[in-house]
């Protein structure tokens, strides 16, 4: 099988999360999209419990059969790195091919990630690619990035999406309307649970 990855703390996620798997699958004719939700990422410090941001995972995808959710990195205690979760993983499932679905951004700034080798030669990535990022300076990366790792790497061709989970929750620390931002079951939960309000 052919399974996209969708990474990151997603506190919360958001649309911008699920459009870029939707188009991960529709574009690389992917058989699923796993959301795997980081329970204690080596560069950021936790601020919403993981079981908030899981729950907030499970109510964004439930409805769509081709995304599912991962605990897998979650289940570890310590840091999770990029490069352990997909060697794992290819162990795991020896006949998937997995593909690593990033922004334009960690496109430039792989190499300074923990084993960028051993990231880029557990899987294919596909980097989504936006407007805000001249294509050639993605296709001359890639081909730098290629030839040094013999890796394969995709552009992810994508509107600009210009959401982000910080801005989220500082729109909720202000009292600002977040409707268009995230799913209305994420929506909900958010204001029932009274996440990332001013205490």
């Amino acid at each position: 099988m052919k399974i996209g990855i969708v990474g990151g703390t997603f506190d919360p996620i958001h649309n911008g999360h699920l459009m870029l798997g939707a188009y991960a699958y529709d574009n690389f004719q992917l058989d699923e999209v796993w959301f795997m939700p980081n329970g204690n990422p080596p560069h950021k410090s936790e601020e919403i419990k993981i079981d908030f941001r899981l729950e907030m995972v499970k109510l964004a995808i439930e409805d769509k059969e081709e995304f599912h959710l991962s605990t897998f990195e979650m289940e570890e205690e310590r840091h999770s790195y990029s490069y352990e979760t997909l060697e794992k993983l290819q162990k795991i499932y020896p006949k998937n091919r997995f593909y690593f679905i990033i922004g334009a951004d960690s496109l430039f700034t792989i190499e300074f990630w923990k084993e960028p080798a051993r990231v880029l030669q557990a899987c294919v990535i596909l980097a989504a690619c936006r407007e805000d990022k001249d294509i050639n300076q993605m296709n001359t990366q890639i081909a730098y990035l290629t030839k040094k790792y013999n890796a394969e790497i995709r552009l992810l061709k994508m509107p600009l999406i210009d959401i982000s989970s910080s801005d989220i929750r500082k729109k909720c620390e202000k009292g600002e309307s977040i409707d268009t931002l995230v799913p209305k079951k994420v929506l909900n939960y958010i204001q029932t649970h009274q996440l990332y309000e001013v205490k």
